[in-house]
């Protein structure tokens, strides 16, 4: 499995908006080859803003490589940046190689 997060810093006052922001659009993710899990996190308080983290767990690099030069990725993202008002900051991508599996 390989992962991928993102960790957003969020202003105080605007976690519903963001929240809404991430609910509602259509990721395009259920349909693309690889895909295996989405969660959007909200996380503490902490120095001025509100942690969210989005995790998105994939069969393969590969597959996350090939999505992140897909139309549906491009679909996804189109105008995320008329959100920017909501942020501290641009998201931090984080990118995990399985090493071990228990379920």
């Amino acid at each position: 499995m390989y992962l991928t997060m993102n960790r957003f810093h969020v202003k105080l006052g605007q976690e519903a908006a963001f929240e809404v922001v991430w609910t509602s659009r259509d990721s395009h993710l259920k349909s693309v080859p690889g895909f295996m899990a989405f969660h959007l996190l909200k996380g503490p308080e902490k120095d001025g803003y509100r942690l969210y983290a989005s995790h998105t767990a994939w069969e393969t690099e590969a597959h996350f490589q090939d999505w992140t030069k897909s139309e549906a990725f491009r679909e996804a993202h189109k105008g995320a940046g008329g959100n920017k008002d909501l942020y501290l900051g641009p998201p931090e991508l984080e990118l995990f190689e399985t090493v071990q599996e228990l379920r």
